[in-house]
């Protein structure tokens, strides 16, 4: 993954504080980390309107703990991060907290796995069409 980011040091400290990402290098403009095994690289371009992209749903999401949650959120908090408001939400749907980066890429954290997501659609959505 690679994220366009208005300031390469300010974009550096979150991916560390929020993911936990392990800097592997930093140029004049780029840097790379490893994020449990995926390849994850900033680009800073201080120029672009980045308005845009708080408009959308679009967003990365990333399985985590149920008892990984609450320290997840508190972690969130701490850095500052910009904590979004959440959909709501069915108890079997598990527990998510939407977060965005200082350019306003949207994440979430989300307590369930894509199987957990898919068996909570089988149950509750009947006109999707599922492909097994």
């Amino acid at each position: 993954m690679l994220f366009s980011v208005s300031s390469l040091e300010r974009s550096i400290a979150f991916y560390r504080e929020a993911f936990g990402a392990k800097l592997l290098v930093r140029g004049r403009s780029t840097a790379y980390f490893d994020l449990d095994g995926l390849w994850l690289a900033l680009n800073e371009e201080k120029d672009l309107p980045r308005e845009e992209i708080r408009l959308s749903y679009t967003h990365i999401a990333f399985s985590i703990k149920e008892e990984e949650f609450d320290e997840a959120v508190s972690r969130l908090r701490i850095i500052g991060a910009d904590i979004l408001p959440g959909r709501e939400r069915d108890e079997r749907d598990r527990r998510s907290v939407y977060f965005a980066d200082p350019d306003g890429h949207k994440f979430e954290f989300h307590t369930g796995t894509l199987a957990d997501r898919m068996a909570y659609y089988r149950q509750t959505k009947p006109h999707m069409e599922f492909f097994d």
